[in-house]
């Protein structure tokens, strides 16, 4: 099992900005067969040090990492982070 991790830092930090991104990645769901879970939660704390919101998505195996990297879903996805974000940093690990 392969998991995907994303956190965000956007631009326009407000509620409504927040909730949008968030959308567009939920939207994932569905779209992309080789998506086994996907999960996308918004920061409660708003420490100084916190990103925005993460995106947690798990693959059966690289393969299916790289599908999704590749599936016309994600890379509208990808497009829309990359006008709405400040910054990201991502993590994909291997569960045996």
């Amino acid at each position: 099992m392969i998991t995907h991790v994303v956190l965000f830092k956007l631009k326009d930090r407000t509620a409504e900005s927040i909730e949008k991104a968030r959308v567009v990645l939920a939207g994932l769901k569905g779209k992309v067969p080789s998506l086994k879970g996907l999960e996308v939660g918004t920061d409660v704390i708003r420490s100084e040090r916190s990103y925005d919101m993460a995106l947690v998505a798990r693959f059966e195996d690289l393969a299916g990492l790289d599908a999704y990297q590749n599936h016309p879903a994600h890379l509208e996805a990808v497009k829309y982070m990359a006008s709405a974000g400040e910054s990201s940093v991502a993590v994909d690990y291997e569960l045996k």
